[in-house]
């Protein structure tokens, strides 16, 4: 159940992201897809290291 929450919440802090980057930068670049992997895998193992 912990890696479910894990998972569901770098996906929420990689859209939140995502969002943010289209509407300052009209788009997504590769250093945009690039910070996505690495804010999604962070708040995963956020979650997963407070669990």
């Amino acid at each position: 159940m912990l890696a479910v929450a894990a998972t569901g919440f770098g996906l929420a802090a990689a859209l939140l992201t995502l969002r943010h980057a289209v509407r300052r930068l009209g788009g997504v670049t590769g250093d945009v897809l690039g910070a996505l992997v690495e804010i999604a895998g962070t708040g995963a193992l956020i979650v997963l290291a407070a669990g």
